[in-house]
C-alpha cells in the first residue's frame, strides 16, 4: 500500500523543523541540517496542511515555552523491529529526565532476553526519524555527558536545558 507523504515546516528556537506525515500519523520530524535528514521521507513528498501537523505545531509551541505537553500525537516511525523497540523506550523517558545508552541496552535485554549493546542502541537512537517527540535528546553517555545527537550537541544541550534536565558538558 502506498501512502503519500506530506511535509510541513515549523519555525522553532532550534531552527526550522520539517515534519512529515502519511496523512494520519507523523512519520518524521527533522531539525534543519540534521544528520539523516528526511531519511524516511518518500521522494515524492508534497506540502500539505493536515490536522496532525496542527496538533504537532501546538505540541511543539507548548514544549518550546517550557511546558511538558500532556497530549500524545499519532506517531508512525519507519524502522526495523530493533529500532522500534529502542524508540518505544525513548518515548517513555519522562520530560526533564535522562537515561544512558547502556541502561536502554539493559532494558532491551530484560524485555527480549537477547543481548543488546550500547553501541547498537546508539545506532537506533541516532536514526530516530521523529526528533524531539521521540526524545532521543534525553539519552546521555555512561558518565552523564552529552554524546552523539544527529541535530548537533548544541541543540541537544538546549533541549535538555529547556526541560531542566541534568547533564554534564
Amino acid at each position: 500500500m502506498h501512502h503519500q507523504t506530506h511535509l510541513a515546516a515549523c519555525p522553532s528556537p532550534v531552527g526550522l523543523l520539517t515534519l512529515a506525515s502519511d496523512g494520519e500519523n507523523l512519520t518524521g520530524l527533522w531539525l534543519e541540517n540534521q544528520k539523516y535528514f528526511g531519511s524516511t521521507c518518500a521522494p515524492d513528498a508534497q506540502p500539505g496542511a493536515l490536522p496532525v501537523f496542527a496538533q504537532a505545531f501546538d505540541w511543539l509551541a507548548r514544549y518550546f515555552r517550557g511546558e511538558a505537553p500532556a497530549m500524545t500525537l499519532p506517531l508512525a516511525p519507519a524502522g526495523s523491529p530493533f529500532r522500534q523497540a529502542v524508540w518505544d523506550i525513548l518515548r517513555r523517558i519522562p520530560y526533564g529526565e535522562t537515561t544512558t545508552y547502556g541502561r536502554i541496552a539493559a532494558q532491551l535485554e530484560r524485555q527480549t532476553g537477547r543481548r543488546a549493546s550500547a553501541q547498537a542502541v546508539g545506532g537506533a537512537v541516532g536514526h530516530n526519524p521523529i526528533s524531539i517527540l521521540i526524545p532521543c535528546h534525553r539519552v546521555l553517555g555512561a558518565d552523564g555527558g552529552l554524546t552523539g545527537y544527529a541535530g548537533g550537541l548544541d541543540v541537544k544541550a538546549r533541549l535538555l536545558t529547556l526541560e531542566g534536565a541534568r547533564f554534564r558538558l
